[in-house]
């Protein structure tokens, strides 16, 4: 994208203590994004500039959003490549449906735009190496939209296994199960194709003619969103790289399929993935089910005992009833809650800082490869192998 000489100038300045920061939203629909930058907008002098949408009446709740907290009433744009030639602009959250994600990233970095991006940050290898590559050559602050290991409970959790707490780990699951699959909430929304832009919505998929439902219920559909293990595991994935230090897996398993709510959507409604890592020398497992909203549970299993995270907003629960060590955790332990930062707090201060943020360019690789893993196993019915020197994945 070609950005005027002013344009080039401002993206490329250094933000003194004082400056203002311009913020733009592109896709309005996760609201939560917006609002937690309004929160801090005061205590990081940042100002929401611009609104980016599609969809007008998001568009509009959005900007309506904007002036309801005091600020000054935001541009409102249909397309994500204006607001990035915009020089009043800094940085932009990006929360459009996954298929976008890297497209945006790299255009908004090479605009010169520091960016907060919603997770998964990618849905196949190919592009995933390009917007890493565009991030790393850029210079910019980039956050990935991971933000449960920003909560005090994940960092006392960190800081407890890391120093030994739990001894050797070797297992950690989670099964997180409910009774309709999310996207079917989304699908309830009604939308005129008048009110919106198909084709951008579309963007590099394959042309078709309008579909409500496709639009409304992005998530349910394979080509805009693999379905639960590449959306809901990220979140869990993403901790067990942050508690333990791990980078992306070896070796990924998956199996899974539509049981309950079958209709026309593609995404699966119950899938069960294994993912392996060597040279942590633990197993991971993932599950979701949509049918009973029964048998939740996260938990680390480590050779003195077990760490609990079910309720990962809350102080994680530690035990060694169970273990047959000497050593094993004694009854009374606790982990207490370590000192951290809300995640868009801690995107919106790296802004003038220039520091990395808590879920940097590098924990996007990772979450990715082990969500494009587990869809790839799902597809192809082989284990996958990842090749972290060639940034590849292949069946094996």
């Amino acid at each position: 994208m070609a950005l005027s000489a002013a344009g080039r100038l401002k993206a490329n300045r250094v933000i003194g203590a004082n400056d203002r920061i311009g913020i733009g939203v592109i896709g309005c629909g996760r609201r939560n994004l917006l609002r937690r930058v309004l929160e801090f907008a005061g205590r990081t002098n940042v100002e929401v500039r611009a609104v980016c949408d599609i969809w007008r009446q998001q568009r509009e709740k959005a900007a309506d959003a904007v002036t309801a907290a005091g600020g000054p009433e935001p541009k409102q744009t249909e397309l994500y490549r204006d607001l990035l030639a915009s020089p009043d602009i800094d940085a932009v959250l990006i929360g459009t449906p996954d298929h976008q994600h890297c497209t945006q990233l790299i255009d908004a970095v090479k605009a010169g735009k520091d960016a907060y991006v919603e997770k998964p940050l990618a849905m196949d290898m190919k592009e995933l190496n390009r917007a890493v590559d565009a991030v790393n050559n850029s210079g910019r602050v980039v956050q990935m939209g991971t933000q449960v290991r920003s909560y005090a409970s994940a960092k006392g959790a960190r800081d407890f296994v890391q120093s030994g707490g739990l001894g050797k780990v070797f297992k950690i699951e989670q099964s997180r199960n409910s009774y309709r699959p999310y996207w079917h909430r989304y699908g309830e929304r009604s939308i005129a194709e008048s009110d919106t832009n198909w084709r951008e919505f579309l963007m590099h998929r394959k042309y078709r003619p309008w579909d409500a439902d496709q639009y409304a219920a992005w998530f349910g559909y394979r080509e805009f969103s693999r379905g639960p293990h590449s959306n809901l595991m990220v979140h869990f994935i993403d901790l067990v790289h942050y508690i333990t230090g791990a980078s992306a897996p070896a070796r990924v398993m998956t199996m899974g399929g539509t049981y309950r709510w079958k209709d026309v959507r593609t995404a699966p409604d119950s899938v069960e993935t294994v993912l392996e890592y060597p040279e942590q020398g633990f197993l991971v497992r993932y599950c979701t089910m949509y049918g009973i909203p029964d048998n939740n549970y996260l938990k680390f299993f480590g050779r003195r005992g077990v760490m609990d995270g079910s309720r990962w907003s809350k102080p994680f629960l530690i035990s060694g009833e169970k273990s047959q060590e000497d050593d094993r955790i004694l009854p009374d332990a606790f982990i207490p809650e370590g000192e951290s930062t809300p995640h868009m707090l801690d995107w919106l201060q790296c802004l003038r800082t220039r520091e990395t943020p808590n879920a940097p360019i590098q924990a996007g690789y990772d979450h990715s490869v082990a969500v494009i893993m587990s869809d790839e196993s799902l597809i192809r019915g082989r284990r996958m192998l990842h090749d972290p020197k060639a940034r590849k994945i292949r069946p094996g």
